[in-house]
Formats: structure tokens, C-alpha cells, sequence
């Protein structure tokens, strides 16, 4: 077993392709990429896909680091040999210790919210990117129709008209965490 901690974060790597999301969401957020590109936004995919191994680990990472958990209260998971509870050089357990190992998980994965284990990521039925734009962006909706976002910030996860945009294509802002959009806005 492998004690918890920043190592961790690259085990059970996120997918950042389109092609590995699930229909008819991978439509959905190909056409609402492409119409966002096409109005010259920068769009960067940090997440399509995601294995349940590292759900499971940004979650109790998260719950231990954040919520207070005991580490020795989380459950095993087939196919992650972690250990989350830390020992001093006495055999002793040491929260401290376990604590600090899952904030480092935490802060490497950039967890901004709560994950669950349960997620759209999961099924690939969401996407995170970070979208910036300069100017007026001048943007295609589902239906073809063309509309101007003047408002600001801009950036898809702060403007209001962008997610508007994005929910004609079926492609949902969670507006608690920053670069997520789903199926369903969860």
C-alpha cells in the first residue's frame, strides 16, 4: 500500500477528449466548443472522462482534508491500494499527518467543491475547460441564430449570457465550480 498524498495525483489521470464523452452529450459540447472557437473564445479542456478510482480519491481526500473525516473510517476501494491513515515513528496514528496528505491531494487535483463519487464526469456526461474571450463575442447558438455577450467577465465561468449560450446546446454551467459544465448542470 501507498500512503496518501500529492503522488497520488497522477494515478487514474482525467481523459481531457471530446471523442471520450457519452452521446448525446459529445455532440452537445463539440458543437457548443466549436461555435465558442469559431467566435475566436480560447477554450482549454481540463476534464472529459473520468475513471470512479480517481472520484473515489478526490473525495475522501477532500472529506479528510476539509470535512474532518476519520482516515481510518474510509472505505477500501478495489484497484487503489492507498492508505489514507499516517503513522508516526511509534505505530501510532497520526491525523495531522493524514490530513496534510490529502491536502495535498486536494490542492493537486484543484478541487474547488466537494467532488462526489457519483459524478457526470463519470459517465461522460460533463466537461471542465476554462473559456476567455476578448471584446464582444459574437457567437452562434443551437439553433443557428447569432448573438452578441457584451457583458462581462469574460470568461465562461463567471458571464451569465455565455451559459445562456451554452444551455441552447444542452450543455449546462454549475455555477459553484468554476470550469464545469454538464448534462445537467451537475
Amino acid at each position: 500500500m501507498m500512503l496518501s498524498g500529492g503522488q497520488w495525483v497522477s494515478h487514474f489521470p482525467n481523459s481531457a477528449n471530446m471523442d471520450d464523452l457519452a452521446e448525446p452529450f459529445r455532440t452537445n459540447a463539440r458543437r457548443f466548443v466549436g461555435a465558442l472557437r469559431q467566435a475566436q473564445a480560447t477554450v482549454a479542456i481540463a476534464a472529459t472522462l473520468r475513471p470512479p478510482e480517481r472520484a473515489y480519491l478526490m473525495h475522501f481526500a477532500f472529506l479528510i482534508a476539509r470535512a474532518g473525516i476519520d482516515p481510518s473510517t474510509v472505505p477500501p476501494r478495489a484497484g487503489v491500494d492507498i492508505q489514507w491513515v499516517h503513522r508516526t515513528a511509534q505505530g501510532v496514528p497520526d491525523l495531522a499527518a493524514s490530513r496534510a496528505a490529502a491536502e495535498q491531494m486536494v490542492q493537486g487535483y484543484g478541487v474547488v467543491v466537494e467532488p462526489v463519487l457519483d459524478s457526470q464526469h463519470i459517465r461522460g456526461k460533463a466537461i471542465d475547460m476554462t473559456i476567455r474571450w476578448q471584446n464582444n463575442l459574437v457567437i452562434a447558438k443551437a439553433d443557428g441564430t447569432s448573438t452578441t455577450i457584451t457583458s462581462v467577465p469574460r470568461t465562461g465561468e463567471g458571464n451569465v449570457d455565455l451559459r445562456q449560450v451554452g444551455a441552447s446546446f444542452g450543455v449546462i454551467k454549475l455555477v459553484s465550480d468554476p470550469p464545469h459544465w454538464s448534462l445537467n448542470g451537475h
